[in-house]
């Protein structure tokens, strides 16, 4: 929500009377006391774009009887998403592992199975990465994993190449917010504004825009007689990021 707030309207002529403080140093040389025209206001505005990065995390866990067929079975998928990846175009450096981890399925973990599952699943292997790519390919990613058996996947980070410019964009509307108001403080003192003394931006902290998570799993057979490898990616569209920028502004009254 838009916001702004005066801060002080301080050294007024001897036509507004009554209006005093104490002097304050605002570096560069400006000064704001009884003994200068200023009027000093702070606002707030904000820049809404597309987010044009997306970091999609993929990955899978894959059961065994023993520690052996576990690990076998896991290199297999593991390698079979990379090169599956590599295959689309995706670069090396875009792709970070995250998480991989062999170890014995606990009791707890099987308490919902039969078991005829439970001895199919004494040990598993997970592994996980991120892949860092332009907003407009993340179907494209997760499609390509998944279908390479990436059975644990689906959450996206949404951020932006350039976020310095967005938040320049935020803190440019906010300081031209300010400039307004302080207009319509001038009018109402019957006095003109003059030129901008000082000016500093205290951007407030902006949230990196998230995807829902979701769990890829157990995805196979055909849906309407297409084969799965011929299924079309999921519908993803990019999440709206914004930037805010606080910008406190002093202003001569000429």
């Amino acid at each position: 929500m838009k916001m702004m707030r005066v801060v002080a309207l301080l050294a007024v002529t001897s036509a507004v009377a009554g209006w005093t403080a104490e002097a304050q140093t605002l570096g560069e040389g400006v000064t704001v006391s009884k003994d200068n025209r200023t009027i000093a206001v702070t606002a707030t505005d904000s820049v809404t774009v597309t987010a044009d990065v997306a970091t999609v995390n993929v990955g899978f866990v894959v059961y065994g009887v023993d520690h052996d067929s576990a690990y076998a079975d896991g290199s297999k998928t593991s390698n079979a998403i990379m090169d599956a990846l590599k295959k689309a175009g995706v670069p090396s450096d875009a792709i970070e592992s995250q998480i991989q981890n062999l170890a014995e399925v606990q009791s707890y973990q099987q308490n919902q199975l039969s078991e005829a599952e439970r001895a199919k699943r004494k040990w598993a292997l997970t592994q996980s990465w991120t892949i860092r790519a332009n907003a407009a390919d993340a179907a494209r990613v997760l499609d390509i994993a998944v279908k390479a058996g990436a059975n644990q996947s689906g959450r996206i980070s949404w951020t932006l190449k350039d976020e310095n410019a967005t938040q320049a964009q935020a803190a440019e509307k906010a300081l031209q917010r300010a400039r307004t108001m302080a207009e319509e403080m001038a009018k109402g003192l019957n006095v003109k504004l003059g030129a901008l003394l000082f000016a500093s931006n205290q951007a407030p902290v902006s949230p990196m825009g998230f995807g829902v998570g979701m769990g890829v799993a157990g995805l196979g057979g055909s849906i309407e007689n297409m084969a799965y490898s011929e299924l079309p990616p999921l519908a993803i569209s990019p999440t709206r990021i914004t930037k805010s920028a606080t910008v406190y502004a002093v202003f001569a009254i000429e």
